[in-house]
């Protein structure tokens, strides 16, 4: 039988983050499940052309292994990717990977207070079970007319077929979020016309990335604690995003100044500029950053279509106004399933409803958006409420893991065999967090992204400062918990 202390389920930044420091700590019984063939999770997946990253390079990493090989100062897919490749292979933790393992179902066994987990190699079991699959891995596609029926290439952009040739190709991009407007311009001239469906505008700031001189790569390497300070102003700088988008709302009024500007100077036909402006206040949606998509979306081979889709024919688009357009290529840029995960189909908890049964029940939430009353044993990374839109979600992971690696602690201290945070205590939480989600601009701002769940509740995101969020999460709070010690620890 396959069975483990503790059972890793994805091997993206959380994941491995979570192996290594396990592995740091002196823990060798533990296993990483991982249904793709190599590490990476959403850098391995999104090979998209122009995929990069908004977060500033020197803040997307792990704090225990800086990278001072970075080439510019946003980075892009690849060089991610091979840095947690190389991170994997330095810390020495490939071994405990079983790749192209795919979890079907876990349920928790009441009787032999463990997780039995169902992949496509077999059962695993565990005593403590971390999942680490992701918020940015199942792509959402759109419930359109005759998506089924369109003859040409179709796919979403994290599952980018490199096989199609879209060279003096007609071809559409449905979306214009944060990888359509990676996509737009780096397809723009290699295709014969590029039709972008749009149905809401979006925010567009100035990209101030740049590649880093040699001089710079040197001193990052060799003079001491540079990177670190360096690292340290940047998150200060990204904090401030907080103001804006939780304390004083009001105040993005001057970002939406110079994203006006910006528009104006970039787009100077009065009716598109109309179609690409916003009727919501900035940071209601992701914000984007880009030099390059206003200047293609002005290109005379580029159209700009918000009437919405009424079907997919054959070969072509209908839009809601009758107009048809021909196309070869659809590209899904449509995001991701955030707030009704498929994983969440996949947990039975202890009283065996899954975790999606319980949220469709209850609503989502989550006790500091890592362990569910219910699911005894289990921790959850990056789970509700504990994600960040405007800083390095690496800095909310390692906050995570700090709390796991100490309730394992606590648990072998203490001998407990069972963990499972008091349904009270995480609705007193939850209550708590929606209070002071009220006045953010996610839900006063005007608009729906895919940060809100189908009862319009911010199930997505942290609504203070990330280090507020490190404080919580420093030490396991066994109070809060249901506890059972372990056979050996009972009193006779």
């Amino acid at each position: 039988m396959n069975h483990t202390h503790v059972l890793i389920i994805g091997s993206g930044l959380a994941g491995l983050g979570t192996a290594i420091r396990l592995s740091q700590e002196g823990y060798s019984d533990f296993r990483v499940l991982e249904r793709g063939s190599d590490v990476g999770g959403t850098w391995r997946d999104n090979t998209y052309p122009g995929a990069a990253c908004d977060v500033p390079s020197h803040l997307y990493s792990y704090s225990f292994a800086l990278n001072p090989e970075w080439s510019r100062s946003f980075s892009q897919q690849a060089e991610i990717h091979q840095y947690i490749r190389t991170i994997a292979d330095r810390y020495d933790v490939r071994d405990k990977h079983v790749f192209g393992c795919e979890m079907v179902g876990a349920a928790w066994n009441e009787t032999d207070a463990r997780w039995e987990v169902q992949t496509n190699q077999g059962l695993f079991t565990a005593d403590i079970v971390v999942t680490a699959v992701g918020v940015l891995c199942e792509p959402s596609l759109p419930d359109i007319k005759g998506i089924h029926t369109f003859e040409g290439k179709i796919f979403h952009s994290s599952r980018w077929d490199h096989d199609a040739d879209l060279t003096d190709s007609r071809v559409a991009v449905i979306g214009t979020g944060a990888s359509a407007a990676q996509i737009v311009p780096s397809i723009a001239d290699e295709v014969a016309h590029l039709d972008v469906y749009q149905r809401t505008p979006q925010w567009v700031l100035p990209h101030f990335g740049r590649r880093y001189l040699s001089f710079e790569r040197f001193a990052f390497k060799h003079v001491p604690g540079l990177q670190r300070l360096l690292r340290a102003a940047i998150y200060a700088n990204r904090e401030l995003f907080v103001v804006l988008q939780t304390k004083f709302p009001q105040a993005a009024v001057l970002l939406e100044l110079v994203a006006r500007v910006k528009m104006r100077y970039e787009v100077r036909d009065p009716a598109l500029r109309r179609q690409l402006t916003p009727d919501y206040r900035l940071g209601c949606k992701r914000m984007l950053i880009s030099n390059t998509l206003y200047p293609t979306l002005v290109r005379d081979d580029v159209d700009v279509v918000s009437d919405g889709i009424k079907e997919i024919r054959g070969s072509s688009i209908v839009s809601e106004d009758g107009t048809e357009r021909e196309v070869d290529t659809i590209v899904l840029c449509t995001g991701f399933r955030v707030t009704d995960s498929p994983t969440w189909e996949s947990f039975r908890g202890r009283d065996g409803s899954t975790l999606s049964e319980l949220y469709d029940a209850e609503g989502i939430s989550a006790y500091k958006g890592t362990v569910v009353s219910n699911f005894p044993n289990v921790f959850v990374m990056l789970g509700p409420n504990s994600g960040l839109n405007y800083t390095s979600l690496i800095y909310i992971i390692e906050s995570q893991i700090n709390y796991v690696l100490d309730a394992i602690a606590t648990m072998e201290k203490q001998g407990l065999k069972t963990v499972e945070i008091r349904k009270d205590v995480q609705d007193e939480y939850h209550q708590g967090l929606q209070e002071k989600m009220a006045g953010s601009v996610w839900l006063t701002g005007g608009c729906t992204s895919w940060f809100l769940d189908k009862n319009g509740k911010n199930a997505t995101l942290w609504p203070d400062f990330s280090f507020r969020f490190r404080r919580q999460l420093r030490k396991f709070d066994v109070e809060a918990y249901a506890t059972t010690p372990r056979a050996d620890e009972v009193a006779v």
